[in-house]
């Protein structure tokens, strides 16, 4: 046979087989060629994402704190979820994971000189909920561990816990439904407000079980965690035949207002919270309901790995998009051990990162590009949680790889002098004046953790600490941390410290209940929830606190107006005294005058004094009418949705009238014109002075504070919003909690009861155990 023809008859064969073998080396390589990273390289990326942190909490402390955020671009502060100082909150546990323990010690301290969050503002409750009660609950469980001095009843007690559990008290009313899920908003002080709309989307329902079931367990008030289960089962009661959510659902009336189906806004965390709170609070039940949400998940949301917006009726597709909300996906599923399908999602969300170097908050799918109007990126930390999720679970170097995209990203396009700034427009990398402060508690966090393969938070139960306390000893940082969804970890270890018992308590409580275990007809007794003497004494005492800061609040206030009183008087006798001495010194030139004008004089005098006395009561009318106290609607209005736009010229000159508000000169450094930015107003203090409420203000900070306000003004605001409060909801929180434990319309499967009940622990007490688990322990278990 002739070489030629035998080299092209087997010439096919050859490149079959070196096909065969190229796949080969691919698989074995770990799918292509990546870089690949040592612990000195990972180390380098990991210090670069310190001093990205450290840049940004800095310009917060030096720009923006007392206020909740950082405006980057005009290097000043601003409200936006409350007046809590949010990013010291948010940003705590972040300095604990990074290991400035000094930072973190001394921050802790401020944080916990505020006794309570006792303020007339409507708030989110669900960002109150994910930011303030988990970012307080993490930061304390984080205390041991960055050296602070604990109290002895520590981790079952603490300041930040305290805060954390006011936090959560002041919520509770938006609970006090028809069905048992929550209003979006809430005032802090008095409740929800009447006229609130009931319309929630459906992640401001189901977000709630980690935080409220970690508060549980560490104060044994069961009220919390079965507070967020019952929102759960009964939104969970609404799903469709489909097993489909919809988007926003009226909480009063129980049905859907938005019936498209998703994994994105307004629904996201619902199904993360599933898993993470079956983990968490080892509840089987929720996991069950995951996995046939999921089902459903698959079966309509899912095409080509993408997950689109559906019909929650009929499944059919409505919106072929994706959202960068959604990125969280792929780490969620790598939680239930799903690490094939979750590679392929991610695989799909960082093509549209490498497309613009940013997440658009909405991609076209079908189209390939970003939606008008959403192009938007607000430093998210969706797609790094998921990166940082499946590296620890693979070791993938692409992940690192993808992780340094966002790292670069992050660097190039958003840094500012004063901080890092939210992407306005992916595609061209136009910057938007904030800096959300999940920036610091999240999307820092997660780079962190990817470039830190040793962090404490890492750990797969190799190591430990045992701590003792008054209650006993137990095991501690044991690894197994669960992150809220604002990053905040929790300890599942620490939980049990509180309501576990030991091996003691256990035959102790065994031996004086062997009637009950001899007999279990008795136990059907205890069905439901009861009210044991320890949920009393916590009743008791919250009322008792209550009673107290009213009649602290009427003795300030009569001391006020008191105050007001003398003050009022000092100033009439400082006029009279004044008028004196001027009649004293004009005395001689009005003697060599003649008569007629000794009384024109005196009808002059008369006169200016009638005047004077008007325009201080126009001046305290004008001031009484700029007394107003913010509506729901208002808040709704404003809340979160901050822009340029808001601070015209309209609103400078309006205001213009108050001292304390000046506007910011423009910082050094900053590209952008005025024009562009729009003016600002700030509150920058005009005098030194302290503050005895809030969040205590260090030496090292900028004193950014308002200037006191007139002592006339401040009482007649005090009288206005006593004897004016909004009108809201009425709620009591003893009711609340007995209607919540005779609420049994949302009752377990059997087989979620056998199984927990193989798998829990014992819990405080054995009569307490009704409080927390009671629903497990019913006549048909």
């Amino acid at each position: 046979m002739e070489p030629r023809k035998w080299i092209a008859k087997i010439f096919p064969w050859i490149t079959v087989i070196l096909g065969f073998i190229g796949i080969f080396v691919s698989v074995v390589d770990g799918g292509g060629k990546f870089n690949t990273y040592d612990r000195e390289k990972l180390r380098e990326y990991r210090e670069e994402v310190r001093e990205m942190f450290t840049h940004a909490y800095d310009s917060y402390l030096n720009h923006a704190y007392p206020y909740d955020e950082l405006r980057p671009l005009t290097c000043d502060g601003v409200d936006t979820w409350g007046s809590y100082s949010l990013t010291l909150i948010d940003a705590l546990d972040t300095l604990a994971v990074m290991g400035n323990h000094t930072e973190f010690a001394r921050v802790y301290q401020i944080v916990s000189e505020r006794k309570n969050f006792d303020a007339n503002i409507n708030v989110s409750v669900f960002e109150t909920n994910i930011r303030i009660v988990g970012g307080l609950i993490s930061a304390h469980l984080m205390a041991k561990r960055a050296g602070v001095e604990l109290e002895d009843g520590w981790p079952c007690s603490g300041p930040l816990l305290r805060l954390a559990e006011d936090a959560a008290d002041r919520l509770l009313p938006a609970f006090n439904t028809a069905t048992g899920m929550p209003y979006g908003t809430v005032n802090l002080r008095h409740g929800v407000p009447e006229g609130e709309t009931p319309v929630t989307c459906t992640a401001g329902v189901g977000t709630f079980i980690v935080e409220f079931g970690a508060l549980s367990r560490l104060t044994g008030n069961p009220v919390y965690e079965e507070t967020a289960l019952r929102a759960l089962k009964s939104i969970w009661s609404t799903r469709s035949s489909l097993d489909l959510l919809g988007n926003h659902i009226d909480v009063q009336k129980g049905r859907w207002t938005a019936v498209e189906a998703g994994i994105g806004a307004g629904v996201d965390s619902f199904y993360e919270y599933l898993v993470k709170g079956s983990s968490l609070l080892r509840r089987p039940e929720l996991r069950a309901m995951f996995n046939q949400a999921r089902k459903a998940v698959d079966t309509y949301l899912r095409k080509d790995d993408w997950h689109f917006w559906v019909a929650m009726k009929n499944g059919q597709v409505t919106l072929p998009l994706f959202q960068s909300l959604e990125a969280f996906w792929p780490g969620m599923l790598s939680m239930t051990g799903d690490i094939e399908n979750a590679l392929k999602s991610l695989h799909n969300y960082h093509q549209v990162w490498k497309q613009f170097g940013f997440t658009p908050e909405f991609y076209n799918v079908a189209q390939g590009g970003a939606s008008a109007g959403r192009e938007g990126y607000p430093l998210r930390p969706e797609l790094i949680e998921s990166i940082m999720y499946l590296y620890r679970a693979t070791g993938d170097p692409w992940l690192v790889d993808a992780g340094v995209d966002i790292l670069k990203s992050i660097q190039y396009s958003a840094y500012t002098p004063c901080g890092y700034a939210t992407v306005r427009n992916a595609k061209t990398h136009t910057l938007d004046n904030r800096m959300e402060s999940f920036f610091l508690a999240e999307t820092v966090k997660y780079l962190y953790l990817l470039f830190d393969p040793d962090n404490f938070i890492h750990n797969t139960g190799t190591t430990a600490t045992i701590h003792t306390n008054k209650n006993g000893r137990c095991v501690l940082d044991a690894g197994g941390y669960i992150f809220n969804t604002e990053a905040h970890p929790i300890d599942p270890a620490a939980l049990a410290c509180c309501y576990d018992m030991s091996e003691k308590e256990i035959r102790e409580e065994i031996n004086s209940h062997m009637i009950d275990l001899l007999h279990p007809a008795t136990v059907n007794k205890f069905r439901g929830e009861l009210i044991p003497e320890k949920l009393r004494k916590m009743q008791k005492k919250k009322l008792d606190e209550k009673e107290d800061l009213a009649k602290r609040e009427q003795e300030e206030l009569k001391q006020k107006l008191l105050q007001l009183k003398k003050e009022m008087l000092a100033l009439e006798q400082q006029e009279q005294a004044e008028q004196q001495e001027a009649e004293n010194k004009s005395a001689k030139s009005q003697t060599e005058q003649g008569n007629s004008g000794a009384m024109n004089s005196s009808q002059e005098d008369v006169a200016n004094e009638n005047e004077s006395d008007s325009t201080s009561e126009d001046s305290l009318i004008k001031a009484s009418n700029g007394l107003t106290l913010e509506t729901s609607t208002e808040y709704y209005g404003n809340r979160g949705e901050l822009d340029d736009s808001s601070d015209s010229e309209e609103n400078l000159e309006s205001d213009s009238q108050f001292p304390n508000f000046i506007p910011n000169k423009e910082p050094a450094g900053t590209t952008q014109e005025k024009e562009e930015l729009g003016p600002s107003l700030q509150k920058f203090s005009s005098g030194d002075y302290s503050t005895t409420s809030g969040i205590v203000q260090p030496e090292t900070m900028p004193n950014v504070f308002p200037a006191p306000s007139n002592k006339i003004v401040e009482t007649l605001n005090n009288l206005l919003e006593r004897f004016s409060s909004p009108k809201n909801y009425k709620f009591d929180m003893t009711e609340y909690t007995q209607a919540l434990m005779a609420d049994e319309r949302f009752g377990l499967n059997a087989s979620w009861y056998t199984d927990y009940s193989v798998l829990t622990c014992p819990g405080t007490k054995y009569t307490d155990r009704f409080l927390i688990h009671g629903e497990f322990f019913s006549e048909d278990p």
